[in-house]
Formats: structure tokens, C-alpha cells, sequence
């Protein structure tokens, strides 16, 4: 579904993707492991299409996004939840959601159908669908945030960071929904520190380092792997 093939790509005149090849199926749910500033958000950025790669190229089911602008690629099915969030505090819950279905916005019944789903997969979104997103919890911003990447109907979710800052039992949360998107039909390229639960609920696994991929392999051997213990799991 997607692949990457020896992409580089620079933030002024700092390289911080460094000859990176990966490749993510149609129905997985691969996690990308790193220390902050290994280049994680970077990478998810530039398979977005909000940074241009240098060199190398991205495909998607075949067709090379490697210059297209963000919005084509989110109508091709490609969706990113951003580390951080980057919610509109200041508008409703409600209007949050309906900006992650701005591609698709004229298409009424495509649009309440994904809300139904978003709202099925959180309800406290819904009872909180009037309220400013400011006011939300931690946890609440995080479900918001996922829930607009999913409003635009994608083939593949980009998640970054989902579990930042947030407390253990509303982590646990986070990741069994993120499975639970997964078994939906939605392929997931999911970014994450917290390797244990991460690979819990994945397929397959990538580490990268300074802009490399440095391992790869299943969720089990990942998990296994002494160096990914020590690094990220803390063992």
C-alpha cells in the first residue's frame, strides 16, 4: 500500500531523513519506534506531503506522491493525526470534526456516516460534541484528535505520538481503540516511544535512529530484540 524507497529529506540544511526504505501493507498496523529526534514526525510529514522529499521516492497504492500537495494526498486516502494534537481549541468539538472532513464536505451522507462512526468508536465525543475542544481532557483531545483524521475517510492512518503526555490507563484506552480502527478495515502506520503497547497491537515493527532505519521485523521479535528492550521498553 505504501512504500518508501531511499527518501531523504532536509529541514533548512539539516538532513534529518537519511536513506529511508519501508513499506507498510494493506490491513497492518505498523509501528515506527524512535527516541525524540529520531525523526519520526519528520518522516510522517513527508509521507503527508507537508515536507518534500530531497530524494527517493513515496508511492500509495502505486501512484507516486512524492510532490503531491497535502490535500491531494489526503483525498487519495491518506490521513495524519499530528503529534501534539494541533486541535482548534476555540471551536466545538463538533466543528474539530467537520475541519477532518473538509475534503470530502460536499458529500452529506458520506460525511454523517463517518460521524456516526467516530462517535460509535468514542462516545464521550459525542456528549461533549458542543463543548470547546480547549476544555477537553488530555485523553478527550487525544480520542478528538484521531476522530478528525478518521472523518476524512482514510485507507491509511498516520498516527504520531498518540500516547504523549497522557496517563497510563487512558493510554491503555488509546491503543485498544487503535486496534480496534485496525480490525475495521483502516490500515494504521502508527509513531510511538511507549514500544511495549505499541507492539502489542501491531503486526510488524520499524526503529529508526538519526533519520535510519536501523531494525525491522515482526512485533514479537521487535519485542523480543534486547536493544529495543533497553532502548524503549525499558528492560
Amino acid at each position: 500500500m505504501l512504500e518508501m524507497r531511499d527518501v531523504y529529506c532536509s529541514i533548512g540544511k539539516h538532513e534529518v531523513i537519511s536513506g529511508v526504505s519501508l513499506r507498510v501493507e494493506e490491513g497492518e498496523l505498523v509501528t515506527l519506534l524512535g527516541a525524540n529526534g529520531a525523526g519520526k514526525s519528520t518522516l510522517f510529514k513527508t509521507i503527508s506531503g507537508l515536507i518534500k522529499p530531497t530524494r527517493g521516492t513515496i508511492t500509495f497504492r502505486g501512484e507516486d506522491i512524492s510532490r503531491s500537495r497535502p490535500d491531494q494526498i489526503v483525498r487519495m486516502g491518506i490521513s495524519l493525526c499530528p503529534e501534539g494534537r494541533k486541535l482548534f481549541p476555540r471551536l466545538s468539538v463538533r466543528k474539530n470534526l467537520m475541519m477532518g472532513a473538509y475534503t470530502r464536505h460536499r458529500d452529506r451522507e458520506q460525511v454523517a456516516s463517518a460521524l456516526r462512526e467516530v462517535f460509535e468508536l468514542f462516545p464521550i465525543l459525542e456528549e461533549r460534541s458542543e463543548q470547546d475542544a480547549g476544555t477537553l481532557s488530555g485523553g478527550e483531545q487525544q480520542m478528538l484528535a484521531i476522530a478528525r483524521a478518521l472523518m476524512a475517510g482514510p485507507r491509511l492512518l498516520l498516527l504520531d505520538e498518540p500516547s504523549l503526555g497522557l496517563a497510563p490507563l487512558v493510554v491503555t484506552r488509546i491503543m485498544e481503540t487503535i486496534a480496534d480502527i485496525n480490525r475495521r478495515g483502516v490500515t494504521v502506520f502508527l509513531s510511538e516511544q511507549n514500544a511495549g503497547m505499541a507492539l502489542s497491537i501491531s503486526t510488524r515493527g520499524y526503529v529508526v535512529e538519526n533519520g535510519r532505519i536501523v531494525l525491522e521485523g515482526s512485533a514479537e521479535e521487535l519485542a523480543g530484540n534486547e536493544e529495543v528492550k533497553k532502548a524503549y521498553i525499558g528492560a
